[in-house]
């Protein structure tokens, strides 16, 4: 087998050309396999197998740096860069990630999983070259999804002035949605438009054509290119652009990206590849096989079994039922109509649903903008990527005080997909903006009041949940809210106080069982329920808070704020996610490394306030 003698490119690039189709399909079987056995992204993975193969072929890398926007197709990569016998950790607690990690690789140049980077991240490189003087490539691939989001163009203004740097945009795009069909014609105007020749004629025609004349070829070469590629819009950023090629036919890529390495300037190419090439059941079914779990790959994902709803799914069911009696309620997606559990909406009332594509800094203006017009914007995002819109939050929804709902969905620690996707950080830079309210869900039909409670809200509101099921609540269908800014007391014990946010609830109420503590689930990041904080800390002798996101500035910071303003002295602990990035795996098992199950809790508090264990006690 060819792929068993590749343990980095520089043995790739060893092979013949002909060698290179029989190890693509060994490199695709190899992904199918792999991603059966841990899980993880497939269908991206199966897209560009030739596209990794061609470039780790013509470029030395890592000496030229290849930065893959969001990473997550980027197994191939991994698997010919030294990390194939690795693939069955994929994901795992201790195991290589899904995405590419700079300590993990010399091979992975840039850290991605959030879209839209990798043009501003190859450009620095590419200029950091220039300014050293070093003779290296830099290469950003980013999807035609991800070229939706603002901060690429931002890369591409920027990029378009430097004519004498050594970097190349490939757009892989892999829905179809700009490209007219590939072929021969196509691949031989790419290998044309790309070589020397076709290069050193418009050179040429500059210095030796009367202006008028240059003028009129120039505008011909512009319409002849206009009528078979989109070239005109990304040829004006700048770029010197070639394509559409297919991306899965290696005797295309090769030749036409072995052109683009000779020319000085920056260079863009248009690529089309499938997702799910090569596997018939993610081709028919892309989405489904985007991110699936452990599979047999004969009989393909198999429907689940699990009678539990999801956090995503309770979401989904209150937008309909919500919209059904509000006709001023309009849903946004940045680009996760599926992942944010909005299919059902989308297809009850596709005139009040909106896919932004990947634009979250758009997606929190287009809303404010929306609110101005006296609509009920609600806002499904995940956590993690409305980091990318807090200006806009701050400055265009929450200053202005408008009546915006944001549903934050994969809230806390997400498992697999490790640091960069998970929701740790949301309680803490939410609760330091003014006209704010802060809502963490302690169960799912919490989770359905809590939505209906920022609904009604005049005014920015957030409700965070987890990924995944929780603790098997019966969701009640009405639209019930609960009072603004109330906590609820949920075991009665003495001595110690445990404040409980969020899903920290449950594993609470288990850990109390054995401190014979007081629980309080406390519903309300802000406003925080300051009056329960003063009684709790009037009738017990310490308090505990715990909160599935950043210890540093979160939902217990809140309450030691609240008690020195009321000037209480207690001693408190506070248990939380620490001050460190948390790596990815299972998430029971990152949880209780983080002290956040029951044993955990008990151990922690017991040790910060010298308590005799119960069951030393007893023995």
């Amino acid at each position: 087998m060819l792929l068993n003698t590749i343990n980095n490119p520089a043995d790739l690039r060893q092979l013949s050309r002909s060698q290179l189709t029989p190890l693509a399909e060994e490199l695709r079987n190899y992904v199918i396999d792999s991603v059966s056995k841990t899980g993880g992204h497939l269908s991206s993975n199966l897209g560009t197998v030739e596209l990794t193969i061609a470039l780790h072929y013509v470029f030395n890398t890592p000496e030229d740096r290849i930065v893959w926007d969001v990473g997550h197709q980027t197994y191939p990569h991994k698997i010919l860069t030294g990390r194939r016998d690795q693939m069955h950790s994929l994901r795992q607690q201790g195991g290589i990630s899904g995405f590419p990690r700079r300590i993990e690789s010399d091979y992975d140049t840039f850290g991605t999983a959030h879209s839209s980077t990798s043009i501003s991240a190859a450009l620095g490189m590419a200029l950091g070259a220039k300014t050293k003087g070093e003779d290296r490539h830099a290469i950003a691939v980013i999807g035609d999804g991800a070229m939706t989001a603002g901060m690429a163009f931002e890369a591409l203004n920027n990029a378009g002035v430097y004519d004498d740097i050594n970097l190349l945009v490939i757009l892989n795009d892999n829905d179809m949605s700009i490209s007219p069909p590939v072929g021969a014609l196509n691949r031989y105007l790419a290998r044309l438009m790309s070589g020397k020749f076709y290069a050193k004629a418009k050179h040429v025609g500059k210095s030796m054509l009367p202006a008028p004349m240059f003028e009129l070829a120039k505008r011909f070469e512009e319409h002849a290119k206009g009528m078979v590629v989109p070239a005109t819009m990304f040829e004006q950023f700048g770029f010197n652009y070639i394509g559409p090629i297919d991306g899965h036919d290696l005797d295309s890529l090769i030749p036409t990206s072995q052109n683009l390495k000779d020319l000085k300037g920056p260079q863009f190419l248009h690529v089309v590849t499938k997702k799910g090439q090569g596997y018939k059941l993610a081709e028919a079914d892309p989405v489904l096989y985007h991110g699936p779990g452990k599979f047999n790959p004969l009989e393909g994902i198999k429907p689940s079994t699990s009678t539990k709803v999801t956090y995503t799914q309770v979401f989904g069911d209150w937008l309909c039922d919500m919209a059904a009696v509000d006709k001023s309620l309009v849903a946004i997606t940045p680009a996760m109509r599926e992942g944010s559990g909005m299919v059902a909406f989308h297809k009850q009332f596709p005139d009040r649903y909106y896919d932004v594509g990947i634009a979250e800094q758009h997606a929190v203006t287009f809303a404010a903008g929306l609110a101005c017009e006296g609509l009920k914007p609600v806002v499904a995002i995940y956590s993690t990527f409305l980091q990318r819109g807090y200006d806009q939050l701050i400055h265009d929804v929450a200053l202005q005080n408008l009546d915006v709902t944001f549903a934050l969905d994969r809230a806390g620690l997400v498992g697999a997909d490790g640091a960069t996707h998970a929701g740790n950080y949301d309680m803490a830079f939410l609760r330091c903006i003014p006209n704010m309210v802060v809502m963490a869900a302690s169960d799912e039909n919490e989770c359905r009041k809590m939505l209906s409670t920022a609904y009604a809200y005049k005014g920015p509101a957030a409700v965070r949940y987890p990924r995944g099921a929780g603790v098997g609540a019966v969701v009640e269908k009405t639209l019930d809210t609960i009072a603004l800014g109330k906590g609820e007391v949920r075991r009665q014990g003495k001595g110690v106080a445990i404040l409980a946010f969020g899903t920290m609830v449950a594993p609470a109420l288990e850990a109390a069982e054995t401190l014979n503590a007081t629980v309080a689930n406390m519903r309300f990041v802000k406003p925080l329920d300051v009056a329960l904080v003063r009684q709790l800390a009037k009738t017990h002798d310490v308090l505990v808070t715990i909160e599935e996101g950043a210890i540093m500035g979160g939902a217990g910071s809140a309450v030691a704020e609240a008690l020195a303003d009321a000037g209480i002295v207690i001693p408190i602990l506070h248990l939380g996610l620490p001050d460190r990035f948390i790596d990815h795996g299972d998430a029971v098992q990152l949880l209780s490394a983080c002290g956040l199950d029951a044993k955990g809790i008990v151990a922690s508090v017991c040790g910060r306030f010298n308590i005799v264990h119960p069951v030393a006690a007893t023995a």
